[in-house]
């Protein structure tokens, strides 16, 4: 059972630092099913790749097997695929050798443990009960580009068609805690089975290891599904664990969290005013179909099933608490079937490829950014610009030289205990040609309230369009 990493970051040998292991030496520790060996096929300053390879052995899996595997003959216990494809056996093994990078630790590369990096993942052998469309449909999501090939059932013999395990190549700009973790998770998701007895233990690991991804993907309920080997009871404990804590990465602060912002800004009302510009770009731009990434409580969405010539609303937020709100404001549960069917809410992540969010004309993303870690900023460019494409994009943020204007905000504050950054009014514009240029479109920058000679407007609006 073998699995690869690689990276051509500079210097490519600091991938040792990362993974604690040097590269000039070979690794080996016992399991409970074998033996894990950590050896570097390549190391030098432009690339370099660390490999796991899983020694099994059958006799010691059985040991240890607590019921998990199906009987299909008399040995199929001793016979079977384990020792050669990548599965939860693999989790396992990199839970052991990697398990401090997984926690995201490096003594002498500190700074490179939250820098994302290029990194590519070899799997040659991975069996996947859904094939090509599924591995796609679980990483792509996350950010990675995907190669999966059938891998026929014997070559000699065409005929016989291909076998159920793929060769998987995965590539990203991407910190190696996150992509261990998505290993860690997703390689027994793509299997759809576990070598071990699946217990409720089993959701304190998932939440542990995903519940800072796992809610705002588009595939949440299947992964949890198939982690938990289909255990009704321990999925449905385990995605109302996720939701309890579905604020991370939502886009829009709760209702309950918006209180410091409301009285910053309230006396100016920004908020409708936001709300104004956003709403005449979508005019002018003849716009039908309206994506609200990060929709919050809905304000945007009730304005725009005023507009007659609006023909769907969707709105999406990684927040099912605040997706109530919304449903509440706008009255869904007594609209009228026609104007029902013009607008839709959904639950997902603005840094996740998400096949929901394509085709639409317009996409607004009012006061979202800012709530995002900066290391996500790059997932959220290839989300909407690159994946989803709508026609026009218009994100507004607050404009940080603006706060000094703000009696109630003390100095070096942000208007928000949320917000991870804000920017000014040239580091906004750079950012913004920047992505316009990488993906092809073109943008124009204003200012959205009274603007102030010295500090510019108190937000700062950018509306790509191509």
């Amino acid at each position: 059972m073998l699995l690869s990493i690689t990276t051509r970051y500079r210097p490519a040998t600091d991938l040792g630092y990362l993974v604690h292991k040097n590269p000039s030496s070979h690794y080996t520790t016992e399991i409970a099913f074998g033996h894990v060996h950590v050896v570097y096929p390549e190391a030098s300053e432009e690339c370099c790749t660390v490999s796991v390879l899983v020694d099994v052995d059958p006799i010691s899996l059985v040991r240890t097997h607590r019921g998990a595997m199906v009987n299909e003959f008399a040995l199929s216990q001793y016979v079977n695929d384990r020792p050669y494809a990548t599965s939860s056996l693999m989790s396992v093994a990199l839970s052991k050798v990697f398990g401090t990078a997984m926690a995201g630790r490096s003594k002498e590369r500190p700074n490179l443990v939250d820098t994302p990096i290029p990194l590519e993942v070899s799997l040659p052998v991975t069996p996947c009960r859904g094939g090509a469309r599924l591995v796609r449909r679980i990483f792509e999501p996350l950010g990675y580009l995907v190669g999966a090939d059938a891998i026929p059932l014997d070559p000699r013999f065409p005929d016989w068609g291909d076998s159920r395990y793929m060769d998987v190549t995965l590539s990203a700009e991407v910190t190696l805690k996150s992509l261990l973790t998505h290993l860690y998770v997703l390689l027994p998701v793509l299997d759809d089975d576990k070598h071990y007895w699946v217990g409720s233990e089993e959701i304190e690991k998932l939440i542990h290891r995903a519940g800072d991804w796992l809610v705002g993907h588009p595939e949440r309920e299947l992964i949890t599904r198939r982690y938990l080997r289909h255990d009704r009871q321990l999925t449905s404990e385990a995605l109302s664990r996720l939701m309890e804590d579905d604020t991370a990465d939502s886009g829009a602060p709760e209702p309950c969290q918006s209180v410091d912002e409301a009285s910053i800004e309230g006396p100016i009302n920004l908020k409708q005013q936001r709300i104004d510009a956003v709403l005449e770009i979508i005019r002018a731009n003849g716009a039908r179909r309206i994506l609200d990434l990060g929709c919050g409580e809905g304000r945007l969405l009730a304005e725009l099933l005023r507009e007659p010539g609006i023909e769907q609303v969707v709105g999406l937020d990684v927040s099912h608490r605040v997706l109530e709100q919304a449903a509440k404001r706008l009255y869904l549960d007594t609209m009228a079937p026609r104007q029902r069917s013009r607008v839709e809410l959904l639950q997902g992540s603005i840094t996740y490829r998400d096949s929901r969010l394509v085709g639409f004309d317009a996409a607004a993303v009012i006061e979202v950014i800012e709530h995002l870690d900066r290391s996500r900023l790059d997932a959220f460019e290839r989300m909407i610009f690159a994946y989803a494409r709508p026609s026009t994009v218009i994100i507004t943020t607050p404009n940080s030289e603006y706060n000094v204007r703000f009696l109630n905000l003390p100095a070096g504050e942000f208007r928000h205990r949320d917000h991870r950054f804000e920017w000014t009014r040239s580091e906004f514009a750079d950012w913004c040609q920047q992505v316009a240029h990488r993906r092809d479109y073109s943008v124009t920058m204003s200012g959205i309230g009274s603007g102030d000679p010295e500090f510019g407007s108190p937000t700062q609006m950018a509306v790509f369009t191509r």
